[in-house]
């Protein structure tokens, strides 16, 4: 007993003086402006920088703000393999395994992409394309509207490499706030920055697969990947998210991805819809989900990864509303939970008076679709406002799917009607509801349609170009024979279940 007492002091004494390492401020010297999505040139204002009330006003790191930045990263890191159990659960099972290939290939493929030069494309300052801005009312110059990204120091992340920077190391240099003039340090890592907007880029064309699902080559998916990651995802998020990019520089709100990421995957995946075969059978064949609890589990990994897309994004929140994980991140937190909440019940309640019975793919559905129409509005509105929001696209959402049938594509998982529509409906709604940076108002809204209109209409061109290009070389889609077989043993010699 003496001996169990004596090791339990000791591993007290070690947990307390480790911990105390881990809770101090580590303080670097001032780095030079990282290339971050809300960055610029310009150098902090002497009165912030004069601070001493915190860290991240200091440069030096915020550990509280990192940590909830490691976090958040890893959140939606998890969202693949939930998005693998959402779509998965909804195919037939001789489909599953090719189901969850589909989507987890994007982990691999647009990892090395966004390291190599995707990275760069959408953050990088200065720009390759850029045209000067000219001076705003009070005399200042303004930053430079750019259109593309490019820093030979980031081509595969090769200045974090670097030994020391003016006497800090490089990995080490801080990412500053989201503003366009007199920028302030976060006190957050550019290279975990770098590898949480990774997740970002991973996700996105994994959303555009479920509408393609259990028909699509595996090979074409692939290349299909890493070119619409670099002709269109990147581009678009340097418009969006760049403090430089030129819908930034319009006044364009997307707090999380409502347009970079939904809209994106909504359209294009409209696109590939409108030149790829139907499955075999469709409409009249029986293309039944043989998991909906696997659905179900992807929607609740889905809904827990869903807190670290959006609250994690209050990385972009101007010197104003510093740290990133204060007041801002909090209400995305509060936003992200009230209107994924609220629109799982507004379509449940539709689906229970328009079929007469409520389902629990409809819950799962709904609630995904408050999701996404929160997201580019997470930091933005209120709670009341994230209340409507919420109902407001369980609704409109469902009546989108419901008119699937009727305007005769072939969607196999909804991507069009729940990440397309419920992106689009959020990125004009914040532009109602914002309370910060903004007040929200009809100029606003008509400022959050040029966006739509110039994000989606570039990728759904773009996507068009791709998908038949592809189609009409390699193919994109398999025969009606493999789909008869069944994409698991045709594309991978596998087979998700050995019954006996």
């Amino acid at each position: 007993m003496f001996r169990l007492s004596l090791a339990a002091v000791i591993a007290t004494v070690c947990l307390f003086v480790c911990c105390q390492g881990t809770w101090a401020q580590v303080a670097v010297e001032e780095p030079p402006v990282a290339m971050a999505q809300p960055q610029t040139a310009a150098a902090p204002a002497a009165s912030l920088a004069q601070s001493p009330s915190a860290a991240h006003l200091r440069g030096t790191y915020d550990t509280g703000s990192t940590a909830w930045i490691l976090v958040s990263a890893a959140l939606v890191f998890f969202m693949m393999p939930g998005l693998a159990l959402f779509y998965g659960g909804m195919v037939q099972a001789k489909n599953v395994l090719n189901m969850f290939m589909l989507v987890m290939i994007c982990i691999p493929i647009v990892a090395i992409e966004w390291v190599a030069y995707g990275y760069n494309m959408a953050f990088a300052v200065p720009s390759a394309i850029a045209l000067d801005a000219g001076v705003g009312p009070d005399g200042k110059e303004l930053p430079k509207h750019s259109y593309l990204g490019w820093d030979p120091g980031l081509v595969f992340l090769s200045s974090f490499a670097e030994l020391s920077v003016d006497g800090a190391n490089a990995y080490e240099r801080i990412v500053t706030s989201g503003d366009t003039v007199e920028a302030a340090p976060n006190g957050v890592p550019e290279l975990l920055f770098a590898m949480y907007q990774m997740m970002f880029a991973i996700i996105t064309p994994a959303l555009i697969v479920g509408a393609i699902a259990e028909r699509v080559k595996f090979s074409a998916w692939c290349l299909f990947t890493v070119l619409w990651a670099t002709i269109v995802y990147n581009p678009v998020c340097h418009w969006v998210w760049n403090v430089n990019g030129w819908l930034f520089q319009k006044g364009v709100l997307d707090f999380a991805g409502g347009t970079v990421v939904h809209v994106l995957a909504g359209v294009s995946a409209l696109a590939l819809l409108l030149i790829l075969p139907k499955r075999r059978g469709y409409p009249g064949g029986q293309f039944v989900p043989h998991s909906v609890g696997w659905t179900l589990m992807g929607a609740a990994m889905l809904m827990v990864g869903w807190f670290g897309f959006n609250a994690g994004s209050a990385i972009a929140v101007g010197k104003d509303f510093l740290p990133v994980a204060g007041g801002v991140a909090v209400l995305a937190f509060a936003t992200t939970a009230i209107a994924g909440s609220a629109a799982s019940g507004a379509w449940v309640l539709a689906e229970w008076l328009k079929v007469g019975k409520p389902s629990s793919l409809g819950f799962a559905s709904g609630m995904v679709a408050g999701l996404v129409a929160i997201t580019p509005c997470a930091g933005h509105v209120s709670p009341f406002s994230a209340l409507l929001i919420g109902l407001i696209s369980g609704v409109v959402c469902f009546l989108a799917v419901q008119a699937k049938p009727m305007l005769g594509y072939d969607d196999s998982l909804d991507v069009v009607g729940v990440h397309g529509v419920g992106g689009a409906l959020g990125a004009l709604l914040v532009g109602l509801f914002c309370i910060r940076p903004a007040v929200g108002g009809i100029d606003q809204v008509l400022i959050q349609a040029q966006g739509l209109l110039w994000a989606g209409g570039y990728a759904f061109l773009c996507t068009l170009v791709l998908g038949f290009l592809i189609h009409k070389t390699i193919g994109f889609t398999v025969s009606h024979q493999a789909q008869a077989e069944g994409l698991d043993y045709a594309e991978h010699g596998e087979s998700a279940y050995h019954l006996t």
